[in-house]
């Protein structure tokens, strides 16, 4: 098989989660277990970080990794969903993982993985782990997929574990409560490894606080104890949040004895888009007019986002927006502004929610719009009806922005 092959072969196996939902998601770990068995366990081969959370967790991922980088360590870095290629999921020092390991991978691991019915997300990670090792990284970042306690990226004792927030998202799996989301998100909470949650909020600060205790760990809310706040090339507003939390975990890893510098942490958080080659956040695709996307997609994320729109200078707000058919739309209502012009469209992956029951859901809230039969042709229809002075805002969804960058 060649690499698309190999990757369409990946897909097919079993429900992935990123295009199916429910169905894709398991239980327990014993799949991670056994495949990590098969390949010898190489994540106890090299030092990793481990980053949950609802919102931030991915660009918190990003930011230590380029920090690292710029203390000059080998870094992999394991993130999800990706936007235009597989490979994104997996870097070193930037560098997504080469199509030969990929195909290398499969080709020696296929007869397992079909023999134990492994998902895609469960091979994906047993390949990041593998590739990680293979290549000698002196640490590697790994953000959790989904949830905490039940993520196949679970299995690693990290050297510093972080929780970037809570908030309401994949309730169908986590709980329909704060309380409930926190437990299962402090799962990756380890004895005797400190933890840095980024916000404290009444409703789960006891959850982490009683995890932490129960595994003997030293726990640090960011929001907490960082008051200086350092400028990066990520620019959304919620991008505050995620820093004092990048700080607080950066002084605890100098703690246990790793080399960053006050210049080295300033030039990772300034160069995060050149050293990981991030994309989808608050990111600008062109000018006159103004388009900006973003990958936030529920209530919390789109909070921030909708905030910072506000600050922008235009003299008409134009919205595509597409969202995935198991996506709770009640939350986000308030928060959408009503005098936006919108464009709704649906993402091309099997969950995407149709665009004209989408405009249907919308209208019944007040927002209104046509609807499109494609992200590309909701853009076309935005680009071709707003002036030069106007701003297009492109969001909704991660396969919404994946399509238009």
């Amino acid at each position: 098989m060649n690499y698309q092959d190999t990757v369409n072969w990946m897909f097919q196996q079993l429900p992935m989660y990123q295009s199916k939902g429910k169905s894709a998601f398991k239980k327990d770990l014993n799949n991670t277990i056994q495949l990590s068995r098969h390949l010898d366990e190489p994540h106890k081969r090299f030092k990793t970080i481990h980053v949950g959370g609802t919102n931030g967790k991915g660009s918190t991922s990003h930011m230590l990794a380029s920090i690292l980088q710029e203390a000059g360590y080998k870094v992999g870095l394991y993130t999800s969903p990706h936007l235009k290629d597989f490979r994104e999921r997996i870097r070193i020092n930037g560098k997504v993982v080469s199509k030969q390991f990929v195909i290398g991978f499969i080709k020696r691991n296929k007869a397992f993985l079909e023999a134990n019915s492994l998902s895609f997300f469960e091979m994906t990670v047993g390949m990041a782990f593998d590739y990680f090792e293979k290549q000698k990284v002196d640490i590697a970042v790994v953000e959790v997929g989904l949830g905490g306690r039940l993520d196949s990226t679970n299995i690693i004792t990290p050297e510093l574990s972080i929780i970037t927030n809570i908030g309401f998202d994949h309730t169908q799996f986590l709980g329909d409560t704060l309380k409930q989301i926190a437990s299962e998100k402090a799962g990756i909470i380890k004895d005797n490894i400190p933890v840095v949650v980024g916000e404290t909020h009444p409703e789960t600060e006891t959850v982490f606080k009683q995890k932490a205790s129960s595994t003997n760990s030293e726990i640090h809310f960011a929001d907490q104890s960082v008051n200086d706040i350092l400028e990066s090339d990520l620019k959304g507003l919620y991008q505050t949040h995620n820093i004092k939390t990048v700080i607080k975990s950066i002084e605890l890893l100098k703690s246990s004895g790793y080399k960053i510098s006050e210049s080295q942490l300033r030039n990772g958080l300034l160069n995060v888009v050149k050293n990981t080659n991030l994309q989808g956040r608050w990111q600008v695709l062109g000018t006159q007019p103004k388009i900006i996307c973003d990958t936030a997609h529920n209530k919390e994320g789109l909070t921030y986002v909708m905030k910072q729109l506000k600050e922008e200078r235009f003299k008409n707000l134009h919205i595509v927006f597409g969202v995935v058919n198991d996506k709770d739309l009640k939350p986000i209502f308030p928060i959408l502004p009503k005098n936006a012009k919108y464009y709704f469209c649906k993402p091309n992956v099997p969950r995407g929610l149709s665009e004209d029951e989408l405009r249907i859901k919308f209208s019944k809230n007040g927002l209104i719009g046509k609807a499109y039969k494609s992200v590309e042709e909701a853009l076309n229809a935005a680009k071709s009806k707003a002036n030069k002075d106007d701003l297009i805002y492109v969001g909704g969804s991660t396969f919404v922005v994946a399509e238009i960058i």
